[in-house]
Order: structure tokens, then sequence, then C-alpha cells
């Protein structure tokens, strides 16, 4: 197949970072339903626990689901699944009356608590042998790409 728009150098080794991440985003969401499935979490539940703990003060579905990069609809099942499990619950939202405020739990806190004493001994191996200096890059070329495609997203929706 022939393809009209020619790449260049860069936009050709990044075609193929983009198709490695995508299979690394599928292999990380495996490892992580297995790294937390005895403290009855998936991947995403804890994603979202971790969200909500890392978030300064309590927010909406919404608002986590943009900070997130998420869809809401799916962090809102997700949100509910959490919620009927004990894990978060609903405040009252001064500033808006429908959109609830997210909070963790006291059950919710040792379920994320737990899943991050778990993710350690995890990290560490998986990072053992990979200098800190190649991570730092490669975490700064992604929250740059990152930004950029939410810099855009927010201009196509203007």
């Amino acid at each position: 197949m022939e393809y009209k728009g020619k790449r260049s150098p860069a936009g050709e080794i990044l075609t193929g970072l983009i198709l490695d991440i995508f299979r690394l985003s599928s292999l990380l969401s495996t490892a992580g339903d297995r790294l937390v499935a005895r403290l009855e979490l998936t991947s995403a539940r804890w994603q979202i626990l971790g969200a909500i703990a890392a978030a300064e003060r309590p927010e909406p579905v919404a608002w986590l689901a943009r900070n997130m990069g998420a869809n809401r609809q799916n962090v809102q099942r997700i949100v509910n699944d959490l919620h009927k499990r004990g894990l978060v619950a609903f405040e009252v939202n001064p500033h808006h009356r429908r959109a609830q405020l997210v909070v963790l739990t006291d059950k919710g806190k040792q379920a994320f608590d737990s899943a991050m004493r778990v993710q350690a001994p995890w990290v560490n191996e998986l990072s053992d042998g990979l200098p800190t200096k190649d991570l730092q890059t490669v975490r700064h070329v992604i929250a740059t790409l990152r930004k950029r495609l939410e810099r855009n997203g927010s201009e196509e929706r203007s």
C-alpha cells in the first residue's frame, strides 16, 4: 500500500515509537491486572484510585477523566464500580449540584496503599539496569508529545 505523505526521518522514528507505546500500554495493563488481582483490583480501578489519591482536593468524575486523559463515561463506570465495592464515596460539590466529588474511603486508601506496596518491588525489578538518564529522556519525550497532543486537541474543540 502506498501512502501519499512522506514521513520525515523523525516522523518515521516517532511512528515506530508510537507503535511500541501501544504495545507497551497493552502489556502494562495486563501486568498491572496480574499484579493487583489478589487485591480484587484491575489496572483501570487502580489507576483511578491513584488519580483520586493524587488530586490536591476532591474532584468530580469529569475532572478526574480530564486529568487522566480518559473518557469521562469510562471513568464514571469504573468510579461507580469502586463505589459499589466501598472504595470511594461521593460528597456534595458546592460548585455544582449534579457533579458530585469523588473521595477515597478508608477501604479505598488501604486498597491503593496495598497496590503501591506490591508495585514497588515489581517496578524496581523492571527498571533494573536501565540508566536513570535514559528513563528521564524517555519520560521527557513522552511528556512533550502528550502536551502537544493535548494542545492540538483543545485547539480542535475551540
